[in-house]
């Protein structure tokens, strides 16, 4: 057994020095140079197009072969676009593969400098290179670059803007409802320029609304084609006279609409959402969901709103947190406090109240409304003497018919008394309690409309007979 074992290690020793001396043929090597970066040309270093040359192809772009070694019609190409002066830190780009040119419409590169935030009718230097690489992005290499000065020009919009250069909100999502002509200025758009126009409203939670290129004329429309569609109420595509009202949002509150004609797309975005009460009683059929509402605009735990209570059953009313009973129900905890254990609150009787509500505190007060007028230096009042209003159940607005004169002013007060008044603090529109006169209105004879039933937000129209 010993001498088989010594055998083995032998032969086996004998054919590894056999092999070790046996030398290895040289593996073959091949080089293959680096290729070249590529020289940019053009046939144009000035672009001013018209309108009619959109789809007219205004810029070639041609570079040399960087002769990489492969095939060549595997090579890749960068084409980079940005504004001079950036060094392609905002570059738009187009990929070739294996062909040594390219070529750009007169819309491809008027939607470029668009994109970037360009003016319109404005000239201005464009930087363009090219990056070639393998097709898998190895070894690239860049070329010179080329400056071309590009005049923008307005494209046509997707939908016309109106040519009275004006737009108005209404519906019943707005605080002056479906009447036309509308309250101004606090349902009159800002025209930003020929195609955009913007501004801040007060939307009714849950109601629609259309765009008027005309206050006070139904001929024309901005309007959607379907208001069904998801989230709409944020945003989408509208036209000019499609069958559909915009929707709302769901919530109330004051939102900022913006309207892009040269795409065909309106914004919404919530500035402000109303936090909201609601006040069924015997008078509307104990039902939350259909109640008018206190609002908070402030979102500070106090609420305001007007109230319409007609004649007859308890007026009996309780106040929730929710569109139905399944919150909060706070009843009258004695000595005008708030308790969710409480029973039912009571209006005086019959009429038009400002309610307030003090969620902090949970005290509440009820204040006798139902006469409102219109007082100012005009003739006849002399702001002595109000000129009545008369309440309008069906639209929930107050109206009344003043003559004024030149420099005249005026305000709104209920009781024929000073200790609830309203004016316009900003000439925006808004009334609030003790706020400025209204004035700079010519001398002749007005139709004055007072709306108090959006819950925290309240507005007017005068409109000249």
């Amino acid at each position: 057994m010993k001498r088989t074992i010594n055998f083995l290690f032998v032969v086996t020793s004998l054919s590894i020095v056999l092999n070790a001396c046996n030398k290895l043929a040289d593996l073959p090597t091949t080089t293959y140079a680096n290729g070249n970066a590529p020289v940019l040309t053009s046939d144009a270093t000035t672009i001013t197009p018209a309108v009619a040359d959109s789809d007219k192809i205004v810029l070639n772009l041609s570079w040399t072969n960087p002769k990489y070694a492969t095939d060549s019609s595997t090579q890749k190409f960068l084409v980079e676009i940005d504004s001079s002066g950036r060094n392609f830190s905002k570059e738009t780009t187009f990929t070739v593969i294996g062909s040594l040119n390219d070529s750009f419409s007169a819309k491809q590169l008027n939607s470029i400098l668009l994109n970037f935030g360009f003016a319109y009718n404005t000239s201005y230097p464009v930087d363009i290179r090219v990056t070639s690489s393998y097709g898998n992005n190895n070894e690239q290499l860049q070329s010179n670059v080329i400056t071309v000065n590009v005049t923008t020009y307005v494209v046509p919009p997707k939908v016309t803007p109106p040519s009275s250069n004006t737009l108005f909100l209404v519906g019943d999502a707005t605080a002056g409802g479906w009447g036309n002509p509308v309250p101004l200025p606090a349902q009159q758009f800002t025209r930003v320029d020929s195609v955009d126009y913007q501004g801040i409203f007060y939307l009714n939670g849950g109601k629609q609304y259309l765009m008027l290129p005309v206050d006070g004329d139904w001929t024309h429309k901005y309007s959607v084609a379907d208001n069904s569609v998801t989230n709409l109420s944020a945003g989408g595509d509208f036209g000019y006279d499609l069958s559909a009202n915009f929707p709302g949002p769901a919530a109330s509150g004051m939102y900022q609409i913006s309207v892009d004609f040269q795409h065909g797309k309106f914004t919404v975005t919530p500035v402000t959402l109303y936090k909201e009460l609601y006040v069924p009683g015997d008078y509307q059929g104990w039902t939350p969901a259909s109640a008018p509402t206190l609002a908070s605009p402030n979102n500070d735990g106090n609420y305001e709103g007007y109230i319409n209570v007609p004649s007859g059953g308890s007026y009996e009313f309780k106040i929730t947190d929710e569109p139905d009973w399944n919150g909060t129900a706070y009843g009258d905890g004695g000595n005008g406090t708030l308790s969710s254990s409480g029973g039912n609150l009571k209006f005086p009787g019959a009429g038009y109240y400002k309610v307030n509500v003090d969620l902090n505190a949970n005290t509440y007060t009820i204040t006798p409304a139902s006469v409102w007028g219109v007082i100012g230096s005009f003739a006849g009042s002399g702001w002595g003497t109000d000129v009545d209003m008369t309440y309008n159940s069906g639209d929930n607005d107050w109206t009344a018919t003043i003559t004024i004169a030149d420099g005249d002013q005026f305000k709104f007060r209920a009781n024929h008394d000073w200790g609830l008044n309203y004016g316009d603090k900003n000439a925006d529109g808004t009334l609030e309690v003790n706020g400025d006169n209204l004035a700079g209105y010519a001398a002749g004879t007005y139709n004055v409309t007072l709306y108090l039933d959006n819950a925290g937000y309240y507005t007017y129209k005068v409109v000249k007979q």
